[in-house]
């Protein structure tokens, strides 16, 4: 379970991975007689940020295809849906509060470079713990939506403040059909 939240996390960060690729990327463009290749250790270093990006974001789209795998699993007995918000806004605070700051970081700084990498780690790690790692902007952009929900399981047992990830549209009365992803985190392809 561990490693789902770790690879959603991951996916969180596709879109910055697919800027800082574009800020970094250093590859000397010539047309002309006098041109030569300035050979590839000077190009894996001057594009070592951009390819370690790159590494990053190949591996956020494995880990789209991973959980599309993962949510095809059997599911629980569906619950029934008696109150239920749309939360699609915790996209954009994400977004808006970690993503787009970061993307101004000094890329020609090693120290700079270090303290981002640092600062990817812990926010993942906060996100991990708290459970947090469903406010995603790469699902959102998927075509995601994001709702708290509470529900009524089998035996009449009622679940508060449920998160529901879902592709569907999600109404008060519903049968949800679901997969835990955490203890309050749930995936609905209903």
């Amino acid at each position: 379970m561990i490693l789902r939240k770790i690879n959603l996390y991951i996916l969180s960060l596709s879109l910055l991975f697919f800027f800082f690729i574009v800020i970094t990327v250093d590859v000397p463009i010539c047309f002309g007689d006098k041109c030569e290749f300035i050979g590839a250790k000077k190009l894996l270093l001057n594009n070592a940020v951009a390819i370690i990006c790159l590494v990053l974001f190949v591996y956020s789209i494995l880990a789209y295809f991973k959980f599309k795998c993962d949510i095809k699993q059997t599911t629980e007995i569906p619950f029934e849906v008696v109150k239920v918000e749309g939360i699609n806004y915790e996209h954009l605070t994400f977004l808006a509060t970690y993503v787009i700051p970061l993307i101004t970081f000094d890329f020609g700084k090693p120290q700079y470079i270090i303290v981002l990498g640092l600062l990817l780690v812990v926010m993942g790690i906060i996100y991990i713990k708290t459970d947090l790692f469903y406010a995603n902007p790469s699902l959102a952009l998927m075509g995601f939506h994001i709702y708290k929900i509470d529900g009524i399981f089998k035996g009449g047992e009622k679940r508060e403040g449920i998160v529901v990830i879902t592709k569907k549209k999600i109404k008060m009365g519903d049968s949800v059909k679901y997969i835990k992803l955490d203890d309050k985190v749930y995936y609905s392809g209903y």
